[in-house]
């Protein structure tokens, strides 16, 4: 691989080329700096990183198959897909380190397979060979490594959906990972998938293959981090958030890691320092092992696009645990702390955990006893905590009230929000629904109408969150579930429109596995995908039914008709 990438200098670009988040600029791609932030040199570092985890892919794949495990591989690879997600990590020098650990990686398995006596095919050898030390070599390199060196657009555009699937199935099995909760058969996929997309002879039937595949380890993914949350801090309860604040010194917790929201919170137990959700963390209000905690307040905020107003007022420190971390303004980066995945240049960054130890958040508790209280910016409840097992509970009533046509229909709106106007969309949609539809949601797109007044349906509310994106799972649960109570052979006769907003690769794996899952007739937005070429968007046209969202008077006679 590493030679046919060198043949290709033609394709080197001058800055970057990035368009693997829907903000994608002119909906093709960002060519200068990414309309996230980052810079052409994060960027293409990014790029080089994830060549050089391709390159682990290849190995660690071999091992598989002569049923060698690598633990120190797997946790690389979902590691390095992770730091790439949009929005996690704007550190060159910690994109830097993960490259080069991904050479000793390398190296490691290289030396593992000779001495179980399994040889590298020859053609490998250049790529799983090269490092470097050098910058300037590092720099030159990862611009040889983007997305366009592959010249065939539709092959292009389906490796791409693989590996942006990839990525989010990543920060799934990174966030089970940290609650001890694993699955080598997901790992293995992920490394098998970046090695298909290595290969220059693969078509595009073989990758349509590859792209369900995808989706079905998505499933699996999904479940494993379901597993892992539920077991860890039982089940989401139907639960009133507090957006409105107290007069203590606090913390403002952001992404989505339970685990180091459950070390925060024990941490700050006692020290006088309250702590709330922002974003997409939102959901650990609803687990009953973190209710325990008085100075767990509530949520602070809207999604994740809005922070720089709202961390002006907020006062104290912030913690971000996953991607979401927008650059943060002059007036208040020096409150700002990363950890795990995330990472910005000066940014004060908290270390991992050490096996079987916990992460030291002292320095931030410190700083949060210097500040001033959150401003308060909102007032009144919020209602969530609709995972699968809840909703389970209320079954029977849900059955009953569409037998009765008082639900006449579910509109599933979950997903990602973002900054564009044409978001507005959503909350226009959702404020137009008709008194008998129910919106099931999970992740941030949720901030678009969660405070609306939509009221109930028989005492259940007519907005029900599932929680984080992850969560997305609870709501194929349900819709699993319905299916069976109904006694129907088909998922999509079900009384369920789903209308999704997407910003980011975990959307990606979101849509893979409703689509591994038969769902059919997905109406996504604000845009479709820029890595989506144009045949392959007509190819997931007529073979599910994919298509772009349109105006929201228009959709709702479409949907309700």
């Amino acid at each position: 691989m590493d030679d046919q990438i060198l043949e290709k200098e033609k394709v080197l670009v001058d800055n970057m080329f990035c368009f693997q988040c829907q903000e994608a600029s002119k909906g093709i791609g960002c060519s200068v700096k990414g309309v996230c932030g980052k810079t052409d040199e994060v960027s293409n570092l990014q790029d080089l990183l994830i060549f050089v985890c391709k390159g682990v892919a290849i190995l660690n794949h071999i091992g598989n198959k002569h049923h060698q495990t690598y633990e120190f591989a797997d946790k690389f690879i979902y590691e390095a897909l992770f730091i790439t997600i949009t929005n996690a990590n704007f550190d060159d020098t910690k994109i830097i380190s993960k490259i080069k650990e991904g050479f000793e990686v390398r190296k490691g398995i290289t030396q593992m397979l000779a001495v179980k006596g399994i040889a590298l095919p020859e053609k490998l050898h250049s790529s799983t060979s090269w490092e470097a030390d050098d910058y300037s070599e590092l720099e030159r390199k990862a611009r040889l490594v983007g997305v366009k060196v592959e010249l065939n657009e539709d092959i292009r555009s389906l490796k791409e959906l693989v590996i942006y699937g990839l990525k989010g199935m990543a920060a799934y099995a990174e966030h089970a990972a940290n609650l001890g909760f694993k699955n080598n058969e997901v790992y293995a996929f992920m490394s098998k998938a970046l090695a298909q997309t290595t290969r220059v002879d693969i078509n595009v039937d073989e990758l349509v293959s590859l792209v369900m595949e995808t989706g079905k380890f998505g499933v699996d993914a999904m479940a494993l981090l379901d597993r892992a949350n539920t077991q860890s801090y039982g089940n989401p309860e139907i639960t009133e958030v507090n957006i409105g604040t107290r007069k203590n010194p606090a913390i403002l917790i952001s992404g989505h890691d339970l685990k180091d929201m459950e070390e925060l919170l024990a941490q700050t137990q006692g020290t006088g320092v309250d702590v709330y959700t922002h974003s997409e963390m939102l959901p650990a209000n609803y687990y009953p092992a973190f209710k325990k905690y008085d100075h767990f307040v509530g949520n602070y905020g809207n999604a994740w696009w809005k922070q720089k107003e709202e961390f002006e007022s907020f006062n104290g420190p912030i913690l971000f645990t996953t991607n979401c971390l927008v650059p943060p303004s002059e007036s208040y980066i020096d409150r700002v702390y990363t950890t795990g995945a995330t990472g910005f240049y000066g940014v004060k960054h908290i270390a991992d955990r050490g096996k079987g130890g916990q992460k030291d958040f002292s320095q931030i508790i410190e700083h949060a006893k210097k500040c001033a209280p959150p401003v308060q910016i909102e007032e009144g409840k919020i209602v969530g905590g609709f995972a699968h097992e809840q909703v389970f509970q209320l079954a029977d009533k849900v059955v009953d009230a569409v037998k009765s046509g008082a639900i006449r229909k579910f509109f599933v709106m979950a997903g990602c929000d973002g900054r564009m106007k044409s978001r507005e969309y959503y909350t226009e949609f959702a404020g137009k629904l008709p008194d008998n539809t129910v919106i099931l949601t999970a992740g941030c797109a949720k901030y678009r109408y969660n405070k609306l007044p939509l009221g109930t349906i028989g005492g259940i509310p007519r907005v029900l969150d599932a929680g984080q994106c992850n969560d997305s799972y609870s709501l194929a649960l349900i819709a699993l579930k319905l299916k069976e109570v109904f006694k129907l052979n088909d998922i999509n006769e079900l009384p369920i429109v789903y209308n999704i907003a997407w910003y980011e690769q975990k959307a990606v794996i979101v849509l893979l596995a409703l689509l591994y899952l038969g769902v059919k007739n997905i109406h996504l937005g604000p845009t479709l995908p820029a890595f989506i070429s144009p045949a392959i968007a007509d190819f997931l046209s007529k073979q599910f039914g994919l298509q772009v969202r349109g105006e929201a008077e228009a959709d709702l006679v479409k949907f309700l008709a």
